[in-house]
């Protein structure tokens, strides 16, 4: 990944962690470029975002407040740390799930 590559890209990576339709909007966006930079960033929130969901609904049969609340703490961690990677132009996994995300949707930007 090159400089030219991080800095043509930056600006939808960091749309890709705005919102389920950030990621749809940088999806389109991207297609045609298929920039890598914007692509390791789609990959990495479009994880985030499904497995939020996911989880999201997991959690919520819980009536515990300690576990929502952990819930939400935790991916608002993921979620700014991606944010901050995008924002300063680094191709840096999410702890503990990035590499996986990576795999999972390698198809996207290829």
């Amino acid at each position: 990944m090159t400089a030219q590559d991080i800095n043509e890209g930056k600006g939808l990576a960091i749309v890709s962690y705005l919102a389920l339709i950030g990621i749809i909007i940088a999806y389109f966006l991207n297609n045609d470029k298929k920039n890598p930079f914007t692509s390791f960033h789609l990959r990495q929130s479009l994880g985030l975002w499904l497995l939020f969901h996911v989880l999201g609904f997991v959690a919520s049969s819980f009536d515990n407040w300690g576990v929502t609340s952990g819930f939400y703490l935790f991916f608002c961690v993921l979620f700014i740390y991606g944010l901050i990677g995008a924002v300063s132009g680094k191709a840096q996994s999410i702890p503990l799930l990035g590499d996986v995300f990576q795999k999972w949707f390698s198809s996207i930007g290829h």
